[in-house]
This record gives structure tokens, C-alpha cells and sequence, in this order.
């Protein structure tokens, strides 16, 4: 992770590969990059404190876009809940819209159950979560950017 140009951690994560085995592929082949694009270099475009940092919209930056290693959507069952902070979930707009762009909770969000499929969890550093939520700006304007690397 980097904030406004300089690093500042880094959050490992725990993949529930073998409940979402297509999740859980798209999110390693986009986070290395292997398929010649991907998230390396994305940043959160949606900071709610107290509730989720969301991104890896690598194609337009703003939330509009992103895309899977298969160029498709894709359905994943919902199974399990949003029960505590660093639970790590799909970004959808309803059924077979799952394509990239994922969500970090940072609080318990169970009210999300049933609407994007929880496919892994933050193992280290939800302290950098914490941080990015305290310097989010009150006004939601002059937002810091925060960038994986």
C-alpha cells in the first residue's frame, strides 16, 4: 500500500479458494498481474469510515470499471456473512455481475449478506485500513490516494 506516493504497509490476506475457487483465481491473477493486466497499482475510489474501503477498479479509476482474467461476470453463492472487520467481498450489482472490483469491510456489515459473496479475509495489517478511514477527509472532498503496489 502507498498513501499519497509513499509506502505505508502491507495487507495479506487468506482466500477462501476452495468455497470460491473463480474468485478467488481472478483476485490472485489480477493482483500479480500474470494475465498482462491488472490491480498492482489501483487505488480504493470509495472510502466509507466505519463501514468499507473499496477498489481494484484498474481500467477507469472511479468505480465504473474493472474487469475479470475471463473478460465475463460471474455468480458465486453467498454463503458466508459479512461478520466482522476485514472480511474481503465482491463488489456486485446483483446476480452474474461479479466481475473485479472488491471491498474490505472494516466493520461487522452482515446487513451485505446475500448481495456480494465473501471470498477471503484480511490476515495482517487492518491497522492500514484504520488509518486510511482516520484520514479520510469529513467533507469526502481532497480525498488521499490510496494505491496497492
Amino acid at each position: 500500500m502507498a498513501m499519497d506516493g509513499g509506502p505505508s504497509g502491507h495487507i495479506s490476506y487468506e482466500l477462501f479458494a476452495d468455497k470460491f475457487p473463480k474468485t478467488a483465481e481472478n483476485f490472485c491473477a489480477l493482483s500479480t498481474g500474470e494475465k498482462g493486466f491488472g490491480s498492482q497499482a489501483s487505488c480504493f475510489h470509495r472510502i466509507i469510515p466505519g463501514f468499507m474501503c473499496q477498489g481494484d477498479d484498474f481500467t477507469r479509476h472511479n468505480g465504473t470499471g474493472g474487469k475479470s482474467i475471463s473478460g465475463e461476470k460471474f455468480d458465486e453463492t453467498f454463503i458466508l456473512s459479512h461478520t466482522s472487520p476485514g472480511t474481503l467481498s465482491t463488489a456486485s450489482a446483483g446476480s452474474n455481475t461479479n466481475d473485479y472490483q472488491v471491498f474490505i469491510c472494516t466493520a461487522k456489515t452482515e446487513q451485505l449478506d446475500g448481495k456480494h459473496a465473501v471470498f477471503g479475509k484480511v490476515r495482517e495489517d487492518m491497522n492500514i485500513l484504520g488509518v486510511i478511514e482516520y484520514l479520510q477527509p469529513k467533507n469526502g472532498k481532497d480525498q488521499q490516494e490510496y494505491r496497492r503496489c
